[in-house]
């Protein structure tokens, strides 16, 4: 039997840490009008040589070449506290997923277009971060891999789940999901706010966070990642927090 859907991208609840995430828009307008942030500058006190130094150690693993922006990697959302929606609770930490039959799960209740496109790129084996998202200290704590590719959300024509969605066939399902594994956690926990003093300092300075969409497109619980945009954050697990 399915367990609840627990999942959410309906323009993504902001980050409690994040105050200047956008107000939710609709999915058309989350496709195409969703702002940059406004700083430019990195918080006072933060470290200039995180970038400098990951890039010294990558160009001499690859004798100085630049990686093509193309997305390989992902970063999924999921809330770690109890939320009820439509009296479902969407809580879905590391912990449960860990508890699952194989340590695997679909990733269901996308209801977001932008989203769900970027499901239906996901390939096999695909490394992305797992984030805990909406609780009192957002950030990473686990890497999944995908294990299925994209196929139909069943929670969308199941009237009773909260993302029920009235409008979609059978025949030509509106949404998507992907089947995802455990694989490891995060050697620590990568926070939210340490991963922004790095975007801040690279939107400033150069480097591979400079346009992460953690930041540009905050509001998505299903984000793309470059290659070096993944390899820098997790060689923060290597760092001691500042």
């Amino acid at each position: 039997m399915p367990w609840p859907s627990r999942k959410r991208d309906k323009g993504a609840v902001a980050d409690k840490k994040e105050p200047d995430a956008k107000i939710a828009k609709t999915e058309e307008e989350t496709l195409d009008k969703e702002e940059e942030e406004k700083s430019t500058k990195p918080p006072a006190g933060s470290s200039k040589s995180g970038w400098k130094n990951w890039k010294k150690t990558k160009e001499s693993d690859s004798g100085g070449e630049e990686s093509k922006m193309t997305y390989c990697h992902w970063l999924l959302k999921s809330e770690p506290e109890s939320r009820l929606e439509k009296g479902v609770d969407v809580k879905f930490s590391i912990d449960d997923l860990k508890a699952q039959p194989n340590q695997t799960t679909f990733w269901d209740g996308i209801r977001n277009y932008e989203a769900r496109n970027f499901l239906r790129a996901m390939k096999l084996g695909q490394q992305a971060f797992f984030y805990h998202s909406n609780c009192k200290e957002p950030g990473i704590v686990a890497i999944v891999k995908i294990v299925k590719e994209a196929y139909p959300d069943h929670t969308q024509f199941d009237q009773k789940d909260p993302h029920y969605d009235s409008s979609s066939r059978k025949e030509n399902p509106k949404w998507s999901m992907v089947d995802v594994q455990f694989v490891r956690m995060t050697k620590r926990f990568i926070p939210l706010s340490e991963i922004k003093a790095h975007h801040l300092a690279h939107k400033a300075e150069g480097g591979p966070l400079k346009n992460m969409m953690l930041f540009t497109r905050q509001r998505l619980s299903i984000q793309p990642l470059t290659q070096e945009e993944f390899e820098f954050v997790l060689s923060l697990e290597e760092e001691k927090p500042h």
